[in-house]
């Protein structure tokens, strides 16, 4: 970990960046980085909402560092607000250096998801 900064919430999501998953450069592609933070917000939803869930919509994101090939991606969630049929995650995303411990963050963004009934329509997330 770095000095100063630790990961916020709960780790949901650890995996692998591989070859077929970067560029001629070595660096992993945002949209996989992305990807894997959709996951972990599908996860952690579905867990809170006990069903079935579906992305709304994802804010503002930028990249700090680039991801490379060997590294292991450490995704965090938090719900930090739950409306009538809505969640909001903030999730981060680290990077664990190849073959250290060294952990840097790579980006952040805030998550929201809509829980679905059956049918697909919207339902209310229960109550914890």
């Amino acid at each position: 970990m770095t000095a100063d900064t630790r990961p916020t919430g709960e780790l949901t999501l650890r995996t692998l960046a591989m070859p077929a998953d970067a560029n001629a450069a070595g660096d992993i592609f945002g949209g996989w980085v992305m990807a894997q933070m959709d996951l972990s917000c599908g996860i952690r939803a579905a867990e809170r909402a006990r069903g079935r869930v579906v992305t709304a919509a994802v804010k503002e994101m930028a990249f700090a560092l680039p991801v490379k090939i060997g590294d292991t991606l450490c995704i965090y969630t938090d719900v930090i607000k739950v409306g009538r049929t809505s969640m909001t995650l903030k999730v981060e995303a680290w990077a664990q250096r190849y073959l250290s411990h060294l952990m840097e963050k790579v980006t952040d963004a805030i998550f929201v998801m809509v829980a679905l009934d059956e049918n697909g329509k919207p339902k209310v997330v229960p109550a914890e």
